[in-house]
């Protein structure tokens, strides 16, 4: 088996170099891509929670901007999909009225700037300029972006930026509105457009505006042009000296009517505020929030490309996920329409432990966004015949299940609700907050525990059986006793009951109950069976090597050893990123963190794709950004490699070991105490 991960990763690597080695590792915080192939390009996104916007090959363009928590019935299977804005950053630049492209241009690079959030593109228009672009996603103003352009001419030039705003084609009855604003002290000009959501149920916003160096009365004259229903664009002339550059901004701000009762004066409203804070007082605002989420930080000396690997995950995780917001993180996160948008067990599972470790007050907004759909899963529950609260397997706007037809996932997986319990424990062990517990996670955990009280079948002692599941196996449809799906409802019920004894409550006894007859089903060699009808076949992802982490319902290590042994070498080499990174974990516990080093870089390198290296959701894959996978790959580096363990006591370092190609691992701002854990 050693062996088998040592040939797979040496291919990993073979087919990094060969695809993906325009990725620099010089500097741990800057991702840069180079020698971009347009025909094999998959962007990387710059997003501050709320709005996602995905880069493009293009010169000055955006392929996508997406919109956290609007949904729309469109698309995909009958099912609601999260919504594309307008591309409200777009731009085109014409120097010497030619039009800058990609066949006209050279030394194209693109750089993320993990540190604080850019996106930096540069390029050389013939002997006549160089261009450079930034874009980001303010942090500090959840629907506003801006985009920094410097212009260096080598020749006296005249260049023509136009911003553009154009509609995707799902958006329908589109306005375009421009306006100006004449102030004694400034003149703000405003691009806007408005259109609906394909059912007509929503109204999506956008308003851009520039920002110029130039005192008022000498800026630019804007000239605003009608191209089409779907684009329109400002633009101005300048004329730049040889060896002078020329430098401007543009802020755009979308938001919806899920957002704002009147979306389009709104967007507008914000695009005035953030024009008249300033490029540099917006750079400095966003730079210090970027600040703030990177204290909680991993550093892995003696190995920068894994520290880059590891920001580059974390980076992702903090751009797709806000605090103070009942938002949550679907596995494409804000990359694009992947699952459209929903929201399953990859975020409580897979997602939420990394973030309630380094940013528990994002991880708060997670478990917010179940709690105020608690309602609709008591009515899913009431409609299948059970008592409390039966979460959905795909959620998202309302909370009503929202998986397509056709995907059993949808009435069968149902250890979605267990996984949520698990979670909502874990929020109150890191934290210790009362308050959270009574108002939030006490009736949800309560409502848990009356579901799996009332789905199990009773049997007999040892035989209160859960029937007729979908597995964390996926393949595994239709079978009863499934390992997993039996172990998060025997922690939900336990959980409950702590819960509510800490809060001095009434416990209904027979939750405790309930758990104490749930059965784990073992294999005649000893090996936790997986369900109750497995017959040794391959498997999708990890599921009874769960238990053993994270869950920790299985502790002896002789049966975590017995069980890895039998599954690993029965998972698909073509299942999801984040089943191996389980293994690597289970190796680090048992001591092998060499083994560990091996499955831990099979887990992701394999899935990274040109040219920025953002993971895929499998090997060969076409839908980043899998922020699930780079969750199974965090809790690899955190809980593997760092050791790091959530209990009742709080966050607390376990015996770990670390390759012997790294020097030694820091981990800062942990828990709400901002903790920091060495390995050495």
């Amino acid at each position: 088996m050693y062996f088998r991960y040592s040939l797979r990763l040496a291919l990993v690597f073979i087919l990094f170099h060969n695809d993906i080695c325009s990725v620099s590792s010089q500097d741990s915080w800057v991702r840069v891509a180079e020698d971009i192939n347009p025909d094999n390009y998959y962007g990387v996104t710059v997003a501050n929670g709320i709005v996602g916007i995905v880069s493009s090959p293009e010169p000055m363009r955006v392929k996508d901007v997406v919109l956290n928590g609007t949904y729309d019935y469109y698309q995909r299977g009958r099912v609601s999909n999260i919504l594309k804005s307008f591309n409200h950053i777009n731009m085109n630049l014409d120097i010497d009225r030619h039009r800058i492209s990609a066949q006209n241009i050279s030394n194209y690079k693109q750089s993320l700037n993990m540190k604080e959030g850019m996106l930096s593109t540069s390029f050389d228009h013939k002997d006549k300029a160089t261009v450079n672009t930034t874009i980001m996603s303010l942090r500090h103003l959840p629907y506003t972006a801006m985009v920094i352009v410097d212009i260096k001419a080598h020749k006296d030039i005249e260049v023509t930026p136009m911003s553009v705003i154009e509609a995707p084609t799902h958006l329908n009855d589109v306005r375009n509105y421009y306006s100006e604003i004449d102030r004694p002290h400034v003149m703000i000009p405003l691009l806007t457009s408005v259109g609906l959501s394909p059912s007509g149920r929503l109204k999506v916003a956008a308003s851009n505006s520039f920002i110029f160096e130039e005192g008022h009365g000498k800026e630019p004259k804007i000239i605003h042009e009608d191209w089409d229903y779907n684009m329109h664009l400002a633009k101005f002339y300048k004329k730049i000296s040889a060896g002078e550059t020329y430098s401007f901004a543009i802020v755009a701000s979308t938001c919806t009517s899920a957002q704002y009762e009147d979306p389009h004066n709104e967007a507008e409203r914000l695009t005035i505020y953030a024009m008249l804070e300033g490029k540099e007082r917006l750079l400095s605002a966003h730079k210090k929030k970027w600040a703030e989420l990177w204290q909680g930080n991993v550093t892995v000396e003696g190995d920068a490309q894994v520290t880059q690997d590891i920001r580059f995950a974390l980076y992702h995780l903090y751009s797709f996920a806000r605090a103070g917001t009942a938002y949550s993180l679907s596995p494409m996160g804000l990359s694009g329409l992947g699952y459209n948008g929903h929201v399953f067990w990859d975020t409580e599972l897979w997602m939420y432990p990394p973030l309630l470790m380094l940013q528990p007050d994002i991880a708060r907004s997670l478990l917010e966004y179940r709690f105020e759909r608690l309602d609709a899963a008591r009515q899913n529950a009431f409609a299948h015949g059970y008592k409390g609260a039966m979460f959905p397997w795909e959620s998202a706007e309302d909370g009503s299940e929202d998986t397509p037809v056709w995907a059993l996932t949808g009435p069968f997986e149902h250890h979605i609700t267990g996984c949520i319990g698990w979670a909502f424990w874990k929020y109150y062990e890191v934290t210790q907050d009362k308050v959270w517990l009574e108002e939030r996670g006490y009736p949800v955990l309560k409502e848990i525990a009356d579901y799996w009280a009332s789905r199990v079948e009773r049997n007999g002692k040892g035989r209160y059986d859960i029937n007729n599941v979908v597995g964390a196996d996926e393949w595994a449809e239709n079978v009863d006793n499934n390992a997993f799906t039996n172990a998060v409802a025997i922690l939900s019920l336990r959980y409950a009951t702590k819960a509510g004894k800490v809060l001095g409550k009434f416990v209904d006894p027979d939750w405790n109950h309930v758990a104490d007859n749930i059965p784990i089903l073992k294999l005649s060699n000893g090996v936790t069976n997986e369900h109750s009808t497995y017959e040794g076949e391959e498997i999708k992802q990890a599921d009874v090597n769960l238990l053993a982490y994270p869950l920790k319902l299985i502790i002896d290590k002789e049966q975590i050893k017995r069980d890895l042994n039998y599954y690993e070498k029965r998972m698909s080499p073509t299942g999801p990123a984040m089943g191996s990174a389980i293994l690597s974990i289970l190796y680090n516990q048992l001591g092998d963190s060499d083994k560990a080093a091996d499955i831990f870089a099979y887990s992701y390198k394999r899935n990274e794709v040109p040219p920025f290296g953002v993971i895929s959701e499998t090997a060969g894959g076409t839908n980043p950004y899998f922020a699930t996978g780079a969750g199974g790959m965090l809790q690899a580096v955190l809980s593997g490699f760092g050791g790091l363990d959530i209990t009742e006591e709080g966050i607390v370092q376990k015996e770990s070991s670390i390759p012997g190609s790294w020097k030694s691992m820091k981990i800062t701002g942990v828990g709400v105490d901002n903790k920091t854990f060495t390995v050495e």
